[in-house]
């Protein structure tokens, strides 16, 4: 049997909430979630976005932001510098509100190929387009996330820490649709053996590392040979043609990150409209329901940064309600 850094019946969030203040986002997940996380806030600007903050995880590879976006650069500046100073002060704030805490605990940060896809090189390219380049990258972040990690475990002792690896480009990688510098062309393809081992580079480092792609067409089998132990995914957005993979990866001991509640302000559904989606997938792939509580974790479709401060809060408490229906009624209709 499988083991899994939470309990049955647990909640989580997907990572980004709305505001700059990080400390209010910070006591909501730890006041209200079995799985809390460290919030991400882009509204903050430049450098709290999702490329940037991962981008200052990076080991000897600085980044500066130009008018078409981050690019690479030869020394650390200012960006870097932003970027590098929105995370230490998160991680302060979560020394702070996180004493005594036990218990699975999540970060995030940006995967390799979303960031080849988003970053461009010194001369203008992206960093998709050049393999030894891409290569550069996976290393830099691998060992940057490596400390990351070390950091995190030494501020929080307690934690069982699950890491996130956003990979919302990887599809359109694999399918050779992301655009070249010039938005003139698309970068050629990717095969899925060469994205399966870059990113399994960085997955390697983390003890229990989950994928989350909110796009469609989740590449499954991409994700399953890199070493994912968990997969994240908006169920709204899953296709009956995906589930032979995902019961082939429920069957490998995957874990599964539900989003079943809307990420903007809109009216929340009930509990157990909530959970309706993954008990109702559950059941058509026939596995037993007593499993279902212990490898289904269920969070908002994805990130809250465009809801209110409100909703946000809301949207997860009913996510851990939703996971209580999992744990308590997996039969429910």
């Amino acid at each position: 049997m499988t083991d899994y850094p939470w309990d049955e019946g647990s909640a989580t969030g997907v990572g980004s909430h709305p505001g700059e203040d990080g400390r209010p986002p910070l006591k909501t997940v730890f006041d209200e979630l079995p799985v809390p996380y460290l919030p991400e806030l882009p509204g903050r600007g430049v450098g709290a976005d999702l490329i940037g903050r991962t981008a200052s995880l990076l080991v000897e590879l600085p980044v500066e932001v130009q008018p078409s976006g981050w690019r690479f650069s030869d020394r650390p500046g200012r960006d870097f510098k932003r970027a590098r100073d929105h995370l230490l002060r998160d991680l302060d704030l979560l020394e702070e509100e996180s004493q005594g805490y036990a218990g699975a605990f999540k970060i995030q940060i940006c995967g390799p190929w979303t960031l080849a896809g988003a970053i461009e090189l010194r001369y203008g390219d992206k960093t998709l387009a050049d393999k030894g380049a891409v290569r550069d990258l996976v290393d830099s972040l691998a060992d940057g996330l490596a400390a990351h990690v070390a950091d995190v475990r030494k501020r929080v002792p307690g934690a069982e820490l699950i890491v996130q690896i956003d990979e919302p480009g990887l599809p359109g990688v694999l399918a050779g649709m992301v655009p070249t510098a010039s938005g003139f062309g698309r970068i050629a393809a990717v095969e899925a053996q060469v994205a399966a081992e870059r990113l399994g580079r960085v997955l390697s480092v983390a003890d229990f590392p989950i994928v989350h792609c909110c796009a469609p067409q989740v590449p499954f089998s991409v994700l399953g040979t890199a070493g994912a132990r968990g997969i994240s995914l908006d169920a709204s957005l899953l296709r009956r043609a995906d589930e032979d993979h995902i019961g082939e990866a429920i069957e490998a001991g995957t874990a599964f990150l539900l989003g079943v509640v809307p990420g903007v302000d809109s009216r929340l559904p009930a509990p157990n409209v909530a959970a309706k989606p993954a008990v109702e997938l559950w059941r058509r792939l026939g596995f037993r329901p007593e499993d279902l509580a212990r490898q289904v974790v269920l969070t908002p479709r994805c990130g809250l940064a465009g809801a209110s401060p409100g909703y946000a809060k809301a949207a997860l408490i009913r996510c851990r309600e939703a996971a209580r229906v999992l744990r308590e009624d997996p039969e429910a209709e």
